[in-house]
């Protein structure tokens, strides 16, 4: 039987089914992806030609990828590439994979930096970059500093700026606020590592494969929080804003470092599929003013 563009998709569709338990959409365009890459065309392409039969060749680089995929390999690293909040990112297992829950993160940051004024902003963490340079798009006049511990990551983040043509970000080598002393900022954003070190989830699906240092922090997940937490005070301008993606089971721990810390105005932001993500809380501190 002659192997066609859907009859090859539809048996990988089948295959991921029986063996990662996808759901049969997601199973479908995992394959259709995988395909799209091998063939170097679009999903419109794909849907137009679905008749057109495989040569041996694509046929073969299909079902290597393919069987990268069936082993648990997360298809962001097979094809090296992940769409977020709009941006095509570079991604390799020296970083995590940006996933939509994070977008939340973008949007409620996006809602505290002004348009068309000066504003300064800091991205703890920045793995691929996705979070400063989302930022970075859509206010142009904001002055974004984008620190992450790993060199390999900081790496992946430059080109990512790079191949977007978003230069005005500026990296940094830094493990949390270490290479900042002094510096202030009118908005900390962080998705940090925040899964407990021994969640049974991180030996399953796709995180068995991402860096560690990017996913757990200590017993309760919250170690690098705590750290970030402790010390946003000393580099934030009063009125400034500190923004903290979490776990959905995680908000009243957060609000509880945060209020203890002495941030105020905390509030938690819900994700699309309705669980707690973001919480918020901004430095009580005001502009003193002195008259002669």
């Amino acid at each position: 039987m002659t192997q066609t563009v859907r009859t090859t998709w539809a048996e990988a569709q089948h295959r991921l089914i029986k063996t990662l338990s996808l759901e049969g959409n997601e199973a479908k365009f995992e394959a259709q992806l995988l395909l799209q890459n091998v063939l170097n065309v679009n999903r419109a392409w794909l849907l137009a030609h679905e008749s057109d039969a495989l040569q041996d060749k694509i046929k073969a680089d299909f079902e290597s990828l393919l069987a990268r995929r069936l082993l648990g390999e997360p298809i962001a690293y097979i094809l090296g590439q992940r769409e977020f909040f709009g941006l095509n990112l570079i991604v390799t297992p020296d970083t995590l994979i940006p996933r939509p829950d994070t977008e939340t993160l973008v949007e409620t940051a996006l809602d505290k930096i002004p348009t068309d004024t000066p504003f300064t902003v800091l991205d703890l963490g920045t793995g691929t970059g996705a979070v400063a340079l989302a930022i970075a798009e859509h206010r142009p006049e904001a002055q974004v500093t984008a620190i992450d511990a790993s060199s390999g990551a900081l790496d992946i983040a430059k080109r990512n700026a790079n191949q977007l043509d978003l230069t005005q970000v500026d990296f940094r080598l830094s493990n949390w606020f270490s290479a900042l002393e002094g510096e202030r900022f009118n908005l900390i954003v962080s998705n940090p590592p925040y899964i407990e070190q021994h969640d049974i989830h991180l030996t399953q699906g796709d995180l068995r494969f991402e860096p560690m240092s990017a996913l757990a922090s200590g017993t309760d997940g919250l170690d690098d929080i705590r750290q970030i937490v402790d010390n946003c005070l000393l580099h934030l301008h009063p009125q400034g804003w500190l923004m903290l993606e979490h776990g959905y089971n995680q908000a009243h721990l957060v609000t509880d470092l945060m209020a203890q810390s002495g941030l105020i105005d905390i509030t938690t932001i819900k994700d699309l599929g309705a669980n707690d993500r973001v919480t918020i809380g901004k430095n009580p501190l005001i502009v003193s003013t002195h008259w002669d």
